[in-house]
């Protein structure tokens, strides 16, 4: 779909629907924006009482002699709770009611709000409807196929066609993070994410994509890495990926993306029920592999770099054990007491090489990293844990722009107790089941710099839903995406 603005809802073009939005008022629907040539249609609509302007409910009408074709009466809800993130989920709903259907173009009337400026309305819209439109129907046979036939979309009221434009490259982003996290554990592999640095880096001249194969991996002693990789047929491997938005600066922002493609638990094989879904288990490899492409779709005005660390965690004969003892590449050394928590392991490994050869000004780590997060946040915010308060703040900040929330957890060194080995320098996974999110990030934390500002972002619950919520009309998210754009601007 692509946007086009018209600041005056007199003016708007004609098309198959437009899409008129209300408040929930104290004695019904409200409308949010006033529109003459409707009055007359709205009107005997709204006294029926049967649309009363919640937030997300919607009414279909057929209109003769008018622009459209049809009207869709849309509720936003009660004025003084709406919200850009109302405003997404609302639009969200209008662009359901489209899918399947072959109307090719609609005029999304935006509303008028006192606590939100026209620019951060006309964001809110485009980010709703654009992020309602991806559906992933790849193996579903034509005819119970349900594709969205919407081409043209009117954001009537609007201004600034820059910012639905902005949306629409950040979007390319999101939409190929979910890609790989809906895909296949058979195609998404590392070579597929190797594929996919490449491909970037053919596509946009700011960015350079750089693979170490196993190897290369054995030459530099990423230990943790190659053991985790060691029962899988497909080598594992390590996927660099620069984007130079800032070239006259030296300032420069890395983020590592756990790369896990199949995640079976390893000999702490995981049961059923909790392994169906473990071809997500690269969800923060795929927010970060997004995260370049977003970035250089709208030419951020800012330097990544993004490692993967991505291998699969298979179990065969040659599977790496618990109880045994690995060297990471910072020299670290790790008992394995759970295989299970293998995330940690390849992140570490790609934290201390990253921060080796590249030298970051900050760092953010994106992972689908424990079960526990779910349990605290379920899937509506991501576990955030920094080292550096005013990152934290930002991140927060961002989180509450986008709709990607955030909740600071803990870091109290009391933890790192839980994490003492008898027999090497750190174990991989914590004495007792307690505090399962809080002792992964105590472990990532054990591989930076200590004065480098660092973010881990457990998305655990965020990447992955258990099914269509809001405007994600499949499981994959494509988390992280974002939320990193927004906080990378935040920086500027």
């Amino acid at each position: 779909m692509q946007f086009q603005v018209c600041a005056s809802v007199s003016k708007r073009p004609k098309a198959d629907l437009v899409v008129v939005p209300f408040f929930k008022g104290k004695k019904g629907a409200d409308a949010a924006v006033n529109i003459p040539d409707l009055i007359g249609t709205l009107n005997p609509i709204l006294k029926t009482g049967d649309f009363d302007g919640k937030e997300g409910a919607t009414m279909l009408a057929y209109l003769s002699g008018k622009r459209e074709k049809r009207l869709l009466l849309l509720g936003l809800g009660a004025e003084a709770l709406c919200s850009m993130e109302t405003l997404r989920r609302s639009y969200s709903a209008a662009m359901k009611r489209c899918q399947g259907k072959k109307w090719v173009s609609v005029n999304f009337v935006i509303p008028k709000l006192s606590k939100l400026d026209n620019k951060e309305i006309t964001r809110a819209v485009s980010e709703g409807t654009a992020l309602s439109t991806y559906v992933y129907d790849l193996w579903k046979s034509k005819e119970k196929k349900k594709p969205f036939y919407v081409k043209k979309g009117t954001l009537v009221g609007a201004r600034d066609l820059k910012i639905a434009k902005k949306t629409l490259g950040i979007m390319t982003g999101v939409n190929l993070a979910r890609d790989l996290v809906n895909g296949n554990a058979l195609d998404v592999t590392p070579k597929a994410f190797a594929k996919e640095a490449k491909k970037l880096a053919q596509n946009f001249s700011s960015v350079k994509a750089t693979v170490l194969n196993k190897k290369q991996l054995e030459k530099e002693k990423m230990g943790l890495l190659l053991a985790v990789g060691s029962g899988s047929p497909v080598d594992p491997a390590l996927v660099m990926i620069e984007y130079r938005g800032a070239p006259s600066s030296d300032d420069l922002t890395m983020v590592v993306g756990k790369g896990i493609t199949f995640d079976t638990g390893g000999v702490n094989l995981k049961p059923t029920k909790s392994v169906e879904d473990m071809r997500a288990d690269m969800g923060g490899a795929g927010a970060a592999i997004g995260l370049i492409q977003a970035a250089a779709s709208i030419k951020l005005n800012a330097n990544i770099v993004v490692i993967v660390p991505t291998t699969e965690n298979a179990i065969d004969a040659h599977s790496y054990k618990p109880g045994d003892v690995y060297r990471s590449h910072s020299g670290k050394t790790v008992e394995i007491t759970n295989t299970d928590a293998e995330g940690r392991l390849v992140l570490a490994d790609a934290l201390s090489y990253g921060q080796k050869r590249f030298d970051p000004d900050r760092i953010i780590d994106l992972a689908t990293l424990t079960g526990a997060i779910v349990i605290a946040l379920g899937d509506t915010r991501a576990g955030l844990f920094s080292n550096n308060e005013k990152f934290a703040k930002l991140c927060e900040k961002a989180g509450d722009i986008t709709g990607e929330k955030v909740w600071r957890m803990p870091l109290d060194p009391e933890y790192m107790n839980l994490m003492k080995s008898e027999i090497a320098d750190i174990r991989n996974s914590g004495k007792k089941r307690s505090a399962g999110s809080v002792t992964g990030a105590i472990f990532l934390q054990e591989f930076i710099k200590k004065r480098t500002p660092w973010i881990h972002l457990d998305i655990a619950g965020t990447a992955f839903l258990d099914s269509a919520k809001d405007y994600h009309l499949s499981q994959a998210t494509g988390s992280g995406v974002r939320l990193l754009i927004e906080l990378l601007e935040c920086l500027e």
